[in-house]
């Protein structure tokens, strides 16, 4: 990219922004920073770019501070009168009903190919006054992005992420024509066949919002062809796979995909701070001199928790050798639990880990350390200490834990990982892969793991760490950028 072009300005749209705000017990709002991954990622851009970030307010604290004096116009440090955030009071109700009605319960689940298909989902009258609002939600966006962009089209471009914008790249193409416009999907895509589970008319709005964008891109190629397919058999576009190219309504959009990596050197100096070395202690002290198998998740249904906790049951009938011997550190994070299907997970997989408790421990010998209280010290001391890294999603657009922990492991580790996972397209030649379906063959990968020689887990971490740093998240944004100017 040219010096030219790194000095237009960038607008980016994501439902998340690098602040947010809590309100303490005296009324004062505080800040918050941003998470991790492509959040911390696209911080690092906005502190040295040209650069707007339009995100919703979450929270009525949020809200308030987008009321203060600035109209929500915030620095990088939640500040108001800034120029780098701009974050939109959305109605709380349009809110609710856009993010955790239809894109956290109907596109994730699609996409993730979550429902059970024979009892749900209905498609009635009070999924089309969500719709609705989801519309209205993604209007917001597209006008304030609008609102944004300069003067002419080639004074900006704009950078749209995730399922929760699917419709604002065709909605800012028609209220700045010609404006340059990337849309990015963190999830998985559909097949065509489950993606088909959406209303006709749903279906072919979410792809006509895409196909407004000039680039589209994805985590792997897996989920690009998925989206191709959905564009020439539900909207009749025209496809060039040769190019990677969707014409539609007289416009091509070019596909690209953009795998995410990590941030090594600052996720490595995180690790080594006082707290990860104090919950390390604590860690080593319950583990003794066991082997460690360690997997971090939110309790997210695409996580396939329960199912990896029904595995290292299998290992314990299977291999009873490794009883007394090994294990398991599970760190499940809360996540979503407004919605009811996610505490019901949360409680299934807090009575899967105590009925393995019982049925296998002994008074020195605790089988399951389940811990859901977000702990990122925890998660990173985990990651250090682990010899056997469990990550087996039903469905992951990408997962950055399986890259997250070979990266921080100290000895090394072996990597069990799902074939589901975004992250198997590049590592599936270091990892042992699995069928997250197949509680006997995970548990099996697991002895595969536990008795893997010491220089073979170090040649494939090796490895492992060299991929999952090739492409971090200032690197993949500005990827797009480039993929954007060459459309």
């Amino acid at each position: 990219m040219d010096d030219a072009n790194d000095r237009r300005r960038i607008l980016v749209a994501s439902n998340r922004g690098p602040v947010s705000f809590d309100r303490r017990d005296d009324g004062v709002l505080t800040v918050k920073r941003g998470g991790g991954g492509v959040v911390s990622g696209l911080s690092s851009v906005a502190s040295n770019e040209d650069m707007l970030w339009v995100c919703a307010a979450l929270s009525d604290a949020d809200r308030a501070a987008t009321r203060r004096d600035g109209g929500g116009m915030l620095d990088l440090d939640g500040n108001p009168g800034g120029r780098a955030v701009r974050m939109l009071d959305i109605p709380a109700v349009t809110f609710n009903r856009a993010y955790n009605t239809v894109a956290n319960s109907v596109l994730w689940f699609v996409h993730h190919m979550l429902y059970d298909t024979p009892n749900w989902p209905q498609f009635g009258v009070a999924f089309r006054r969500d719709w609705a609002a989801y519309r209205d939600y993604n209007t917001a966006f597209a006008e304030a992005l609008a609102t944004a962009s300069g003067t002419g089209p080639a004074a900006t471009r704009a950078v749209i992420q995730d399922y929760h914008l699917t419709l604002a790249p065709r909605m800012l193409s028609e209220l700045v024509p010609g404006v340059r416009i990337a849309h990015f999907s963190h999830t998985p895509w559909a097949p065509v066949d489950y993606f088909r589970v959406l209303p006709d008319v749903v279906a072919e709005e979410v792809l006509d919002g895409i196909l407004g964008a000039d680039h589209a891109g994805f985590l792997c190629q897996r989920w690009a062809d998925a989206f191709m397919d959905c564009c020439e058999q539900v909207v009749g576009a025209t496809v060039d796979r040769d190019r990677q190219q969707v014409s539609y309504k007289g416009h091509r959009t070019g596909i690209g995909v953009h795998p995410l990596g990590v941030a090594a050197d600052e996720l490595i100096a995180r690790a080594s701070q006082a707290d990860v070395e104090l919950s390390m202690a604590g860690l080593r002290e319950t583990v003794g001199g066991r082997k460690l198998i360690v997997r971090v998740d939110r309790t997210e249904l695409s996580k396939n928790i329960v199912r990896g906790l029904a595995a290292y049951r299998e290992l314990l009938l299977a291999h009873p050798e490794w009883r007394g011997k090994v294990m398991l550190l599970s760190l499940a994070y809360p996540s979503r639990h407004d919605l009811p299907e996610y505490r019901e997970y949360t409680a299934s997989v807090q009575r899967q880990a105590r009925a393995i408790d019982d049925e296998f421990g002994s008074p020195d010998w605790t089988p399951i350390l389940l811990l859901t209280k977000d702990d990122y010290a925890r998660s990173l001391a985990g990651y250090r200490l682990a010899d056997v890294l469990l990550v087996n999603p039903i469905r992951d657009g990408m997962n950055l834990v399986a890259k997250e922990g070979p990266i921080l492991s100290d000895a090394g580790c072996a990597l069990v990982l799902s074939r589901e996972a975004g992250a198997a397209a590049e590592l599936g030649d270091d990892a042992i892969m699995v069928n997250p379906f197949d509680v006997a063959a995970t548990a099996e990968a697991l002895h595969e793991a536990l008795t893997m020689p010491d220089a073979e887990i170090k040649r494939r971490c090796q490895s492992l760490v060299a991929k999952a740093g090739a492409v971090p998240p200032v690197a993949w944004f500005h990827s797009q950028l480039a993929a954007l100017d060459a459309s």
